[in-house]
């Protein structure tokens, strides 16, 4: 009998993958977390029925929302990542040397020894001795720190249930508070593609836009996520994401990646005109 794992996409649309093994199952205190053996995506998390993450396309997701704005700013030391909790960021951005820490504001424990167990690909940089690891609701994290941070990534869930208030904007003018003078916070955006990522997509534009001077959205094809297509938000007080990035600084750091390269990094910025659409109509 085969076994499958369905994600409900809208009530009309459910994408499905077949399961080899179901390999852990649990209700934290927060939600449902569990890992599924697939033949064509290996290893799969899934928090509350929702993909998070799989071992074959997890890459993107990770270098997009990491290599993007430390390719702008050149001088990141210190970086709060909030959510998460499987690794895949902290790994990406211990492979920069300018970084002294990283601050890891994760709200469920269990995700991380979840993944530890189950994905240390994904968790093998969650011991560098430059990441502090907190417990904590991001809110009331960030709501104690001014001018501390180079760069925030918001890697959280969709803006449905416990993660909403990562999409207020009160949450991000305390991100915007946290930040030095020349910082930039990058945060996923969701699909737009279906109507109820696509409205939850714009009213989370619209408040950044209205607390940064600068914000622009970026996309990504990640095979697993809703339609394929997935969006980043970046939000800066001085950095332009285009203009103020320097191809041959990064190239200079010789890091190998499998997605991200500097001539997509411009091409990314650059989207469909049903989309440029859509952010007009909030931006005005």
């Amino acid at each position: 009998m085969d076994l499958w794992f369905s994600e409900c996409h809208t009530p009309d649309v459910k994408h499905s993958l077949r399961v080899t093994r179901h390999l852990y199952s649990c209700r934290s205190e927060y939600q449902q977390i569990d890992i599924f053996e697939t033949p064509e995506f290996g290893r799969v998390l899934a928090l509350d029925g929702n993909v998070m993450l799989t071992e074959r396309d997890e890459f993107i997701y990770d270098e997009m929302i990491t290599h993007i704005p430390m390719s702008v700013h050149k001088n990141v030391q210190d970086v709060l990542v909030i959510g998460a909790g499987d690794g895949g960021v902290v790994k990406e951005l211990t492979r920069y040397d300018s970084v002294k820490r990283i601050d890891l504001v994760e709200m469920d424990d269990q995700v991380i020894e979840v993944c530890r167990t189950y994905l240390p690909e994904n968790a093998c940089r969650l011991d560098d001795s430059r990441v502090h690891i907190y417990f904590d609701n991001a809110l009331r994290f960030i709501r104690r720190c001014k001018d501390e941070y180079d760069l925030i990534i918001v890697d959280s869930n969709d803006p449905f249930g416990p993660s909403e208030g990562y999409f207020t904007r009160e949450f991000y003018g305390i991100c915007y508070n946290a930040l030095h003078e020349d910082g930039i916070m990058v945060n996923q955006q969701g699909s737009p593609f279906y109507k109820h990522d696509a409205d939850a997509m714009q009213r989370s534009h619209k408040r950044i836009v209205n607390t940064f001077p600068i914000s622009r959205v970026y996309q990504a094809h990640i095979p697993t996520y809703a339609a394929g297509y997935w969006l980043f938000g970046f939000a800066s007080k001085k950095y332009h994401p285009i203009y103020d990035f320097d191809e041959a600084w990064w190239r200079s750091l010789h890091l190998s990646t499998k997605y991200y390269t500097t001539k997509l990094h411009v091409g990314s910025f650059y989207l469909p005109a049903y989309l440029e659409r859509m952010l007009e109509e909030v931006e005005n």
